[in-house]
């Protein structure tokens, strides 16, 4: 399985790996990019999972098309390594390379959903080469599973309808996230340069709102670009478990993006027991539509009256925050898990029927 230790793929990635490693499956994590923290490898260890990393760029960085080759030749080799049932790639351009094995890709994000969303214009003629290596990963693979129906029409409109498609939610344990007393204050979590995520939305409305804001998430961006919060109180990047503690208390948790092919913040949040408000985008009404409060991306009085509503009405804080929980629990790891094996399980049985279809008489009993 491929991976990164930028954002929420890692977390993805560990929570399949570990529910799988339950039905006897062992997992090789394959990852690219910025190496891993010694707390994630200690996670990736705890999990019984065998952890290999190669300093990559990854496919949707500047200037990655060289160490994309390279990489699919990595990743061939660790096929050969491993002779693996299955290779589940997490992204698009290293679906193309001609394992030996059946190949299912994951799709989180790309770049041409999230400009759409993040950017105004055409996408640039410079991200061509990426397009062409999304369509042709995309055409070979076997299986293309989303997060969202909501994302997967937005993937069949940008590179063409495929046959085998599944949509199966990412899912989180909900052992690990429980509320404690909750606080008055309001929580948002993400990656605080990437635009799409429009956490500045909620940065500039913090002055206006009775209740202190409070940010987790990386700052700085993998090629070196920065943003920091004028108003919100910037926590910086936590482990897993350290952001549990701070949604365990928070109120409430806010989402103001433009883009979010699924959102495991606001899951994670949820589960914790925080009010959602979230934007008004199509992944979020499919997964809360009857458990959040909606608010246009783009409009901060929107935003912020939303936000007020809440910190001044106890009552529909609490009801929000228990549509929340309750809506959380459609979205488990153990759910996940279960749909993937299912996938899984139909692509061999797909795949060993076509390797006995191509042998000679005689040989298939």
């Amino acid at each position: 399985m491929t991976a990164d230790a930028v954002g929420g793929i890692w977390h993805y990635a560990m929570t399949l790996a570990g529910g799988l490693r339950g039905h006897g499956i062992e997992t090789t994590l394959a990852v690219m990019g910025p190496s891993p923290s010694p707390e994630q490898r200690a996670a990736a260890q705890s999990e019984g999972i065998d952890l290999r990393e190669a300093p990559f760029r990854l496919e949707w960085m500047d200037e990655a098309d060289e160490d994309v080759e390279r990489a699919g030749g990595w990743l061939l080799g660790l096929e050969r390594e491993l002779g693996p049932d299955l290779v589940h790639v997490n992204g698009f351009a290293h679906a193309a390379q001609p394992y030996s094995s059946p190949c299912i890709v994951a799709a989180h994000s790309c770049i041409a959903s999230w400009w759409a969303a993040a950017k105004t214009g055409p996408l640039p003629a410079v991200w061509d080469r990426y397009i062409a290596r999304a369509r042709a990963g995309i055409a070979a693979a076997d299986l293309v599973v989303a997060p969202t129906h909501a994302y997967l029409r937005e993937l069949q409109s940008l590179y063409g309808r495929r046959e085998r498609v599944r949509v199966i939610h990412n899912g989180r344990d909900p052992h690990r996230y429980a509320p404690d007393f909750k606080q008055p204050f309001i929580l948002a979590a993400g990656r605080i340069w990437d635009e799409a995520k429009n956490l500045a939305a909620l940065d500039r409305v913090a002055p206006r709102l009775p209740w202190p804001v409070m940010v987790v998430g990386q700052a700085v961006s993998p090629d070196g670009r920065a943003r920091g919060c004028a108003n919100m109180r910037a926590l910086g990047p936590l482990p897993a478990d350290e952001l549990g503690e701070v949604m365990a208390r928070a109120a409430i948790f806010a989402s103001p993006a433009r883009y979010e092919p699924f959102g495991l913040a606001a899951l994670e949040a949820a589960m914790s027991g925080c009010a959602l408000v979230l934007s008004d985008i199509p992944t979020f009404r499919e997964l809360w539509h009857d458990a959040a409060l909606f608010v246009t991306p783009d409009d901060d009085t929107d935003l912020a009256h939303a936000l007020r509503m809440l910190c001044n009405n106890r009552d529909l804080l609490h009801a929000i925050a228990k549509s929340g929980w309750a809506r959380a629990r459609r979205y488990s790891a153990a759910r996940m898990v279960e749909a993937y094996l299912e996938a899984y399980g139909d692509l061999l049985y797909r795949a060993d029927h076509a390797l006995v279809a191509q042998e000679p008489a005689g040989l298939s009993n």
